[in-house]
């Protein structure tokens, strides 16, 4: 039977908590509940004294509020975990330090704040504090720490502790056996402390995960090797580690496992590793390790094997089939090459293989994975290899993931894949298939992601696909109409085919298809485009262009609120923007360039669409001004308004621009990662990315680019703008390229100019500008497309290496204007000498 007066504790407690659920239901007092003994997440000693309060449910933050002092009166309570309750940012009560008998504190997910109460010190029994996933926590001074002489398990991931000198105090925790402080800010200005410490050794600490910090020094490792040398497991993962990796890791006799990815470590593997008799795993990824392919003969127990996206070279060695134990082998985007070892058949235990992004050859038979009896990821995409397979061979395992991109697979799809129904992805891009799809192909019960694109697949899509999270069938042949289940997919991506007729059936999609992705472009698809699209308000890209469709962009294209990229381009569409695009505000690229669209450029652009980074509304019909309120679009870094019939001026307030003001570069590409939230398989590490492009008219010819973040550029050209140049222009040093070229623009070439630094291609000609190129033009190093011809200026071309290079046709059809590449001007002093 419970104490009365710590029942009437815990009902205090749970009055401080909003239970929405009613998960505290059996918590109560009715008579049938007095017995708080056995309530959700109470724990009682024989006496009826309450003992331990776990409440860190499965769900998170189903309940949230405050902790009530009412815990005091638990006084025999040594067991607290409040984890994943939300306490809606509020700092950890100092009153939990005077609950004095607490053996385990956890506290971690239950979003709290602020500084760590050093009342905490005052637990003296405390052998487990957990406080990880509590991102806003910190701690200034960290000496109540030292006072935890019973801890044994210290977890503060995500505590700032930048500010303290931790490492000292966690030295004086004798019983020390797990430390984890991950993603806690810590740097090395407290590392040096460990010399006051050479005489201390923490025989007990066996585990430590320092990783996700701000370490660099070689101060860690000799923390590590002096004061840890019983550690069996070590994580300095994603910090900024330089230098080769210390041979006195091999010390370390009891180490199971060394986690060392995402640091800037360079060198080889050292051969001191080899003494490390019971390792089990080496992650060593994403670094700069160069050298041969090292030496792994001794890791006779490892089974873990991670060395991707570094930069070894040479030949895999016959040796490695000596460590038959392995299970997982991560060798990606290296520079090894070679043949496939035919030992590679050795790993009958091999669970996962990554050969991928590498530089090996020649041919791969069914003798190479005749042993791979458990295997279930194979990833040997992009090297030059050919798989060449009996028809009638029966693989002896089953894979969930397949990755053969950039496989030579030979004509025919491989038959073996019939018997692998545990498949949920497959790649088999640029893989030179062309056959028909197979009609086995829909029968994989698993498949959840399926890209054959860049191929020469040729036929029909069947009418009824299976539901697939991803499928990619672009860039082949496909005809045909496209089937109403082909939209039953997070991400579509069928552009670069044949497929013809209208897409009008995706009004009849089912509420249950969610589509993320949808591309569709370059085909021969035509009719008018569908208005229902407020049945697809998921979209984050819709990429219709160099298609047939004709008629009014829809309205109901306005639903799509979470839309980020929107391409029309290459169509024959007519009539006025729908006023019902202002309301797609997470937009940062329109194209509708290419197409019959007619009437003003709307000013909403530029007051509700404030994300756009990129406008091409190229080659329509738009006339009268640019809107003045296009300059709010601050984020912009392609303005293409080129072949309109646009009039009036300049806009001065082009500096708004704040992108093409400052010359850093944004993210290379414009990509979307799929959030595949129903992906069931396991497989969210396999989630697609779609990367965006766009086709601008760049140095004078029509290009498509993907990597958007480094080209930003104004095209303004074949309008009927008048005026002057903007000074505003020479602000821009951010701008690659500026086309102004076919208005009747008027004054001079703006004096400043050369403060625009970046720009490769400018084309002012064909306008009516007058007076002197500005000698700054010649401080553009840059610059390597220069166009001012048919205009009316006059003098001298200024002196600089590239104004000279350049063919005398940049300044043509101005007559006023001499010097080199053109006729010497009269009163030049390295004129021909006369006699």
């Amino acid at each position: 039977m419970c104490i009365e007066r710590e029942r009437q504790a815990l009902l205090k407690f749970k009055h401080g908590l909003i239970d929405d659920d009613d998960v505290l239901s059996s918590w109560g007092s009715g008579k049938d509940k007095k017995e708080c003994c056995n309530w959700l997440g109470i724990k009682c000693n024989e006496f009826g004294r309450v003992i331990k309060l776990d409440l860190n449910l499965s769900n998170a933050y189903m309940l949230r509020g405050k902790v009530s002092p009412a815990l005091l009166e638990l006084q025999h309570l040594n067991y607290l975990d409040l984890s994943s309750l939300d306490f809606g940012g509020s700092q950890i009560p100092n009153f939990i330090g005077y609950i004095k008998n607490l053996t385990v504190l956890s506290l971690q997910n239950s979003n709290l704040t602020g500084n760590i109460p050093c009342q905490l010190g005052n637990l003296t029994n405390l052998e487990k504090l957990i406080l990880n996933g509590n991102n806003g926590l910190r701690v200034k001074n960290v000496e109540w720490l030292s006072r935890l002489s019973s801890l044994t398990y210290l977890d503060l991931t995500g505590v700032n502790l930048n500010e303290t000198n931790w490492l000292p105090q966690i030295m004086k925790l004798r019983l020390l056996n797990s430390l984890t402080l991950s993603d806690c800010q810590l740097h090395d200005n407290t590392l040096s402390a460990i010399d006051f410490f050479v005489n201390s050794s923490f025989s007990s600490l066996y585990f430590i995960d320092l990783s996700k910090n701000y370490l660099t020094s070689s101060f860690i490792f000799q923390w590590l090797f002096n004061f840890s040398r019983y550690a069996y497991r070590v994580d300095l993962s994603g910090n900024q580690l330089d230098g080769p990796i210390p041979d006195a890791f091999g010390e370390l006799i009891s180490l199971h496992e060394l986690n060392l990815m995402e640091n800037m470590l360079h060198g080889g593997i050292p051969k001191s590793l080899g003494n490390l008799s019971h390792l089990r795993s080496i992650d060593i990824s994403y670094n700069q390790l160069s050298g041969p392919f090292p030496d792994i003969t001794r890791f006779s127990s490892l089974t873990e094997l991670i060395l991707n996206n570094n930069q070894l070279r040479g030949f895999i060695p016959q040796s490695l089939g000596q460590a038959s134990s392995l299970k997982t082998l991560y060798l990606s985007h290296n520079q090894i090459g070679g043949k496939i070892l035919s030992n590679l058949s050795v790993f009958s235990l091999l669970y996962r293989l990554y050969l991928d992004s590498n530089s090996m050859e020649g041919t791969i038979t069914e003798d190479h994975l005749s042993n791979f009896t458990k295997l279930v990821r194979l990833d040997l995409s992009f090297n030059s290899l050919y798989l060449n397979f009996s028809s009638d061979w029966v693989p002896p395992f089953y894979l969930e993931v397949l990755r053969l991109k950039h496989c030579n697979l030979g004509y025919h799809f491989p038959k073996w894949l019939q018997t692998q129904k545990g498949l949920f992805e497959l790649d088999m891009s640029f893989a030179s298939i062309s056959d028909t799809l197979p009609n086995w192909l829909w029968s994989v019960p698993h498949l959840e992601s399926l890209n054959l694109s860049h191929n020469n697949i040729g036929g029909r899509i069947p009418d009824f696909l299976p539901a697939l999270y991803f499928f990619d069938f672009s860039y082949n042949n496909l005809s045909g109409p496209i089937p109403l289940s082909a939209f039953n997919s997070m991400e579509v991506q069928l552009s670069k085919n044949m497929f013809s007729g209208s897409i009008s059936h995706i009004c009849r999609i089912p509420d249950n298809f969610v589509i993320r992705i949808l591309d569709l472009s370059d085909n021969q698809l035509s009719g008018e485009l569908p208005d229902c699209w407020m049945n697809q308000t998921d979209l984050i890209v819709l990429n219709l262009a160099n298609n047939r469709f004709c008629g009014k962009i829809p309205y109901t294209l306005g639903a799509l609120d979470q839309l980020q990229t929107l391409h029309l381009r290459n169509n024959s569409l007519i009539g006025d923007l729908p006023s019902s695009l202002k309301n797609c505000m997470e937009l940062r690229i329109i194209d509708l360039g290419e197409n019959k669209l007619t009437g003003n450029i709307p000013a909403w652009i530029g007051t509700h669409l404030r994300k756009l980074t990129i406008v091409s509304l190229r080659f329509n019909k738009f006339q009268g001004n640019i809107p003045p309120t296009i300059c709010q679009l601050t984020n912009i870094q392609i303005l293409d308004l080129s072949r309109n019939n646009l009039s009036g001026k300049i806009l001065q307030c082009v500096n708004n621009f704040t992108s093409m003001v400052h010359r850093n570069s944004s993210a290379e590409s414009t990509e979307y990662i799929v959030p595949l939230d129903n992906y069931v398989s396991g497989a969210l590490f396999t989630l697609h990315i779609y990367f965006d492009h766009i086709l601008i008219q760049w140095k004078g010819k029509e290009s498509e680019h993907g990597k958007l973040g480094l080209v930003k550029g104004i095209d303004l050209s074949s309008n009927k703008l008048v005026g002057t140049i903007p000074q505003q222009f020479s602000d821009m040093r951010g701008l690659v390229f500026l086309n102004l070229s076919r208005n009747h623009l008027t004054g001079n070439i703006i004096s400043n100019i050369g403060q625009m630094e970046t720009l490769e291609w400018l084309d002012l000609s064909r306008n009516q500008l007058s007076g002197e190129i500005p000698n700054s033009l010649a401080v553009l190093h840059f610059l390597s497309v220069l166009d001012l011809s048919y205009n009316n200026l006059t003098g001298k071309i200024p002196l600089s290496t590239q104004l000279q290079s350049f063919n005398s046709s940049a300044y043509a059809g101005n007559n006023g204007l001499c010097g080199l590449p053109l006729v010497v001007c009269p009163e030049d002093p390295r004129g021909p000498c006369r006699d």
